[in-house]
């Protein structure tokens, strides 16, 4: 392969993973991969400790979920799934409720036998005694959906922690619903197809990357080498503000920072996840990595993510897209930039087009930016 093919993809998650395989696999073009991490995989990859023995996935848990058929037939032709399926629990006032809320938490939390109609129309009551039609923030948006009690104990310290703000300083477009379920299915996701890479993210991307067409360079800085990829078609998957030197300002995200634990037991909390949502205690949640693959032979010992969330600084991974006016009115600056940048640059991907994505939700968007883009604009001119 050449030094500089003339297809280049900068980032090696899923977006610009699936992207080059297709331009290998579909095209039968030769395509180079850049990424600054020493990695590939994007947030999504995962490693063994080398202490416990234990898969953990590097940038918080990660569980692939679709219900469109296309993106589970494409993306199990590199992997093989287990059978788990993801329930959350949330820790409040020492009690441990199923998330999202359902029959079980509802009637576990006001002391009740509700049956599904019943549950129904109390909560819509409850929603009904202080909420308003015209919400002035999150807090009265929230209220409004779920009622003052569930609110109070579920939503109001985990939000607080996880924008650094009181609710009541947060625009109610931040949340548009809050999920209820007024069944005894705590499932997490309701999607057809659930599961975890039976050989780990590491397995599912190393396979996805593994066409001889593709060359992955890692711990390479798109910035160190723009000029020498000024002869080449670009699909760039990073910031899309960093690509323009944040000439119109910095689009605002959200992160998060982990805290590594190996506790003395084989088991810590007994399940994946667990959310805190009392405010005086100063983490999200707590990831236990193990209760991911129950199909494994247990070691015998554990780890633990303690996870913070905080403003996104420079040099920050970014995580999370801030969705206010304000950020959406830069994005489009930044979109009409783009769209007047040579027309072999191509911008895709969470970072590229500011938005929150699921990993199946990346899969989708690449697919389709291969065939309705990239193909048409760069392979095919």
């Amino acid at each position: 392969m050449s030094a500089f093919p003339r297809i280049c993809i900068v980032g090696a998650g899923f977006t610009g993973s699936v992207i080059a395989e297709r331009i290998a696999s579909d095209a039968g073009m030769p395509v180079l991969v850049i990424d600054r991490r020493r990695h590939i995989g994007g947030n999504s990859w995962s490693e063994i400790d080398a202490e416990t023995g234990v898969e953990f996935h590097k940038y918080g848990s990660h569980i692939f979920h679709t219900s469109e058929q296309e993106v589970w037939k494409y993306i199990s032709q590199f992997t093989r799934f287990n059978d788990y399926r993801h329930h959350v629990w949330s820790m409040c006032g020492g009690h441990v409720y199923a998330m999202p809320v359902n029959l079980s938490t509802i009637n576990s939390f006001y002391g009740l036998a509700l049956t599904p109609d019943e549950a129904r129309e109390f909560i819509t009551r409850e929603a009904a005694r202080d909420g308003r039609a015209e919400a002035a923030n999150l807090e009265e948006k929230a209220v409004s959906l779920i009622g003052r009690p569930l609110y109070e104990a579920f939503i109001r310290g985990y939000t607080a922690k996880q924008w650094e703000k009181d609710p009541k300083e947060l625009p109610p477009d931040i949340i548009t619903r809050l999920p209820v379920r007024y069944t005894y299915d705590t499932r997490y996701f309701s999607d057809i197809w659930e599961g975890i890479p039976l050989d780990g993210y590491v397995g599912l991307f190393r396979k996805l990357s593994a066409h001889p067409l593709i060359e992955v360079r890692l711990g390479m800085d798109f910035a160190d080498l723009r000029d020498s990829l000024s002869e080449a078609a670009l699909i760039y998957t990073g910031a899309i503000d960093e690509y323009f030197g944040f000439r119109l300002g910095r689009l605002e995200w959200r992160t998060v920072d982990f805290e590594v634990e190996r506790p003395a037991c084989a088991d810590f909390q007994g399940t994946a996840v667990m959310n805190y949502a009392d405010p005086d205690i100063p983490h999200t949640r707590i990831h236990e990595f193990k209760h991911f693959h129950p199909e494994r032979q247990d070691t015998g010992k554990t780890l633990i993510f303690r996870e913070y969330s905080r403003w996104a600084c420079k040099g920050d991974e970014a995580y999370y897209p801030v969705d206010t006016a304000a950020n959406r009115r830069l994005y489009a600056d930044y979109a009409a930039l783009a769209a007047h940048e040579a027309p072999d640059v191509v911008f895709c991907g969470r970072l590229g087009q500011y938005a929150y994505m699921d990993m199946d939700d990346a899969v989708a968007a690449a697919l389709h930016c291969y065939t309705n883009t990239v193909r048409p604009r760069l392979l095919d001119a």
